[in-house]
């Protein structure tokens, strides 16, 4: 069947706005790279997206923290409480406060410039995941790391937002069997260069992991933004 020239004009439009749209797709597709920056310039960007919410997640805590005090020396054995032990897995009103008093911002601030690579890791810019939190939740919004380890899929949570990030890193720290020594010195003390050598099983590098955070905190005077 021989086309006429209206139809082949037709013909070829359509061909040609289906490649400009298969190009689309794949241009869309492709993950988009962060554009070069000096050190200074990638610093800069990851106080501006981190420091913020750390501020915000840990003046909440403290509030929180402080009021559960002020309820557990008056007597106030009430409600919230129970529920904060419940989701803390906290036997005592002391295993309580040890879950929900917070740690110097110092701390949080370099274990996040340390699991994200200054916010410039696959799983932060994909899922807001700023300290590398793993997902054993199917149900759960989540990532798969690009990486298995022998023939299983290692899958990272997916937050809505940093701030959400923030807080539920504390709340891991809050809450884990891996991290009660921790909690117990943080209630004695807020020095960070002391509670960094209690987070040895935060990572597979174990007491190296406190040095690297401790030199973190050194060299980026992150220690003031505990003052």
């Amino acid at each position: 069947m021989k086309l006429t020239a209206l139809q082949s004009k037709i013909l070829l439009a359509l061909f040609s706005l289906l490649l400009l749209s298969v190009a689309i797709y794949f241009y869309s597709a492709k993950e988009v790279a962060l554009p070069k920056m000096t050190v200074q310039e990638k610093k800069a960007r990851f106080k501006n997206l981190i420091i913020p919410a750390v501020n915000e997640v840990y003046d909440e805590l403290t509030v929180q923290y402080l009021d559960v005090s002020e309820s557990l020396i008056s007597g106030d054995n009430n409600d919230m409480i129970e529920r904060l032990k419940i989701e803390y897995k906290a036997e005592s009103d002391n295993e309580l406060l040890m879950a929900l008093k917070p740690h110097p911002k110092s701390i949080a601030i370099a274990q996040a410039a340390m699991e994200s690579s200054w916010a410039t890791s696959r799983f932060f810019n994909e899922a807001n995941n700023i300290f590398g939190v793993w997902s054993f939740d199917k149900d759960e919004p989540r990532i798969a790391a690009l990486k298995k380890r022998g023939d299983k899929t290692i899958w990272l949570k997916k937050y809505p937002s940093v701030k959400a990030s923030v807080k539920d890193y504390y709340r891991t720290l809050g809450r884990s069997a891996a991290f009660e020594k921790f909690r117990q010195l943080r209630l004695k003390t807020d020095n960070p260069f002391s509670l960094v050598k209690r987070l040895d099983r935060y990572s597979e590098k174990g007491a190296e992991y406190g040095e690297e955070l401790t030199s973190i905190i050194k060299f980026n005077d992150f220690n003031s933004y505990d003052e």
